[in-house]
């Protein structure tokens, strides 16, 4: 691994999207002098020929279950950012695509779960497992529990217990509007370990049919696409950007026969039953089985005011996206919107723990 401070053998270029005739992100990042730059120009770098990326850390996330490499610097400036301490600051050490590689393949040793690539998602996780541990720690099964794993395949992590899938995930920030990086660190983690399936999670702002031509070519397997508003002016005062082609990722994607999941937050005042349900729509136009997940907002960042959405407001937007054709249908974060047992006894006997992401 290499030090902030090497000298970059080759210069950055110009902001790729405008390249390609797209404006370019709400990409501003502070740097630990207090400047901001564009996230490209201090999260990323090519050193000796092969490209650098800031990453704050790697590990085994949950509920994903998953290898996740937490991205610094972010082309989006999301109000409701959950990482802003590293995607919207330089904050981590630099890693090369050749590290990636390594570390990936040190993964694959111990890997428990082989998934087919059809379920290269998060959304697939809790199929799995639901994360309690019970089956560890006391030697009998949670109430939820899925009954698909033997405890063996169960092992701890930083964030708790469950499988670990072979998957490796992009996460935190988003720069994929640099496709090259992701595109050559594709190439030598499959070169490593060709078993191992390659996810990029994104707010699809980089997703360029051009950047996408990059990334199919690549190997890369799967999208967890992140599409956080239906309307232009919301999305654009929610995240900094436009979602103009953001919305035609899903097809673009498919097109090219990579996996695609859909993640869409019910952000009360701001993305409700009436978007969310347009945004469902316009995915089943796509292929009603995309994987969707519908998730809870939680007061965060710059959106710390905004309450939590209602068991009830859920359960509407739930309806709206089966009533929009969806077959692959989950909630998230339900921990958020359930208080009381009652709650609990409602959704599962509305949606059933199948649902329950």
């Amino acid at each position: 691994m290499n030090s902030p401070l090497e000298t970059i053998s080759e210069p950055r270029a110009k902001c790729s999207l405008i390249a390609q005739g797209y404006a370019q992100g709400a990409c501003e990042t502070r740097t630990s002098e207090g400047k901001t730059a564009p996230a490209c120009a201090v999260t990323l770098r090519r050193v000796g020929g092969a490209w650098q990326r800031v990453i704050r850390s790697i590990h085994l996330s949950r509920p994903e279950h998953y290898l996740s490499i937490y991205q610094s610097g972010c082309n989006h400036h999301c109000r409701k950012c959950h990482s802003a301490e590293f995607s919207k600051c330089v904050n981590g050490d630099w890693i090369s695509t050749d590290d990636l590689a390594e570390l990936a393949a040190q993964y694959a040793q111990h890997i428990t779960v082989w998934e087919p690539r059809e379920r290269a998602t998060m959304w697939h996780a809790t199929d799995l497992c639901r994360g309690c541990g019970a089956c560890v720690l006391y030697g009998k099964r949670g109430a939820l529990c899925p009954g698909v794993l033997d405890s063996q395949q169960v092992v701890f992590s930083p964030q708790g217990f469950g499988p670990a899938r072979n998957i490796v995930a992009f996460t935190g920030g988003d720069l994929a509007c640099r496709a090259e990086f992701y595109a050559e660190a594709t190439r030598k983690i499959k070169a490593r370990s060709p078993n191992l399936w390659v996810l990029l999670e994104t707010n699809g702002y980089g997703l360029t049919p051009t950047n996408l031509d990059l990334l199919a070519e690549a190997g890369l397997d799967a999208f967890w696409l992140d599409l956080k508003a239906y309307d232009e002016a919301v999305y654009r005062a929610l995240c900094g950007t436009t979602n103009e082609w953001i919305l035609r990722a899903p097809e673009e994607i498919v097109r090219r026969g990579m996996v695609v999941e859909v993640l869409t937050l019910y952000l009360p005042g701001w993305v409700e039953t009436d978007q969310i349900a347009r945004l469902a729509r316009l995915v089943a136009q796509t292929d009603p089985n995309i994987p969707f997940t519908l998730l809870a907002f939680f007061p965060a960042y710059r959106l710390q005011e905004v309450r939590r959405p209602t068991v009830e407001e859920m359960l509407t937007a739930y309806e709206a996206c089966v009533a929009a054709g969806l077959r692959h249908l989950k909630l998230g974060n339900c921990g958020v919107f359930t208080r009381t047992e009652a709650d609990w006894e409602r959704l599962l006997t509305t949606v059933g723990a199948s649902a329950l992401g």
